[in-house]
């Protein structure tokens, strides 16, 4: 490799990584933070974030001066979603739970310090959960993220319990050390994760994990509903609808 090679593939890693960088910010970064976060140059940061804008990769907020992922990215994961079977073999149960639900139903993975939605089926009533494929959300606040860290492997779920950040999104957010780890036990020992106005006001959750061979999570899968039309009770009450659906993703889906 030349030394001109060797300079293109170098950008290219650094344009990489400023794309991680912005999959972990659902709110978007300014090109400063992301040149910090980054540890490269603003000039050669911003430099980057043009090309990146200017292919569809990245979108340019004016108003607030920040970044986030574009639309090519999420047609990308998309394609990788359909071809790991995620998209196409997951529909058919997620919309049978929302059939007996009538609530929507929600497929994640695990991405880093967060979980990425991968699939969703809305319910067929007017109000609908915002969470939908592509979306990047905290473990600590969501079902979905409880029931994965819960069943993580034993090496990982104890870093997530001392490490994991317990941002508060909510007034009812998990961000104390010794209540987070009490919950994932309490998970582990149930079987199924709630949420409840932990992530979003007025909305609340339960999941169950996406187990492979060996017992771990791989995925999880929840239903979603605003407060005022299911209690905490009827909720849990689907668990055994979820855990079916659990059983039936596991056996079809390409585990991790």
């Amino acid at each position: 490799m030349n030394v001109k090679e060797g300079t293109k593939t170098d950008m290219v890693g650094k344009a990489l990584s400023l794309l991680v960088l912005l999959g972990d910010e659902p709110k978007g970064a300014s090109a400063a933070d992301l040149a910090r976060a980054a540890e490269l140059p603003f000039s050669t940061t911003y430099r980057l974030l043009g090309s990146l804008t200017r292919d569809g990769f990245v979108d340019y907020e004016p108003d607030g001066r920040r970044y986030h992922l574009g639309l090519r990215v999420f047609q990308l994961g998309q394609r990788v979603s359909n071809h790991h079977g995620f998209a196409a073999t997951a529909l058919p149960v997620l919309q049978r739970v929302t059939e007996r639900t009538h609530e929507a139903t929600i497929l994640s993975v695990r991405d880093g310090d967060h979980h990425l939605t991968v699939n969703k089926v809305d319910g067929p009533k007017t109000f609908r959960v915002t969470s939908d494929p592509g979306h990047l959300g905290a473990l600590h606040t969501t079902s979905v993220g409880k029931a994965i860290v819960a069943f993580e492997e034993e090496v990982e779920r104890k870093r997530l319990l001392e490490e994991l950040p317990l941002d508060p999104l909510t007034e009812h957010s998990i961000t104390d050390r010794d209540k987070f780890r009490e919950e994932i036990e309490q998970v582990r020992r149930q079987g199924y994760a709630v949420m409840d106005e932990e992530n979003e006001i007025g909305m609340r959750a339960v999941a169950v994990p996406v187990l492979n061979a060996q017992g771990n999570a791989f995925a999880s899968v929840a239903v979603a509903v605003p407060v005022f039309r299911m209690t905490m009770e009827e909720l849990v009450s689907h668990v055994p609808t979820l855990q079916e659906a659990a059983a039936e993703l596991a056996a079809r889906l390409p585990q991790r």
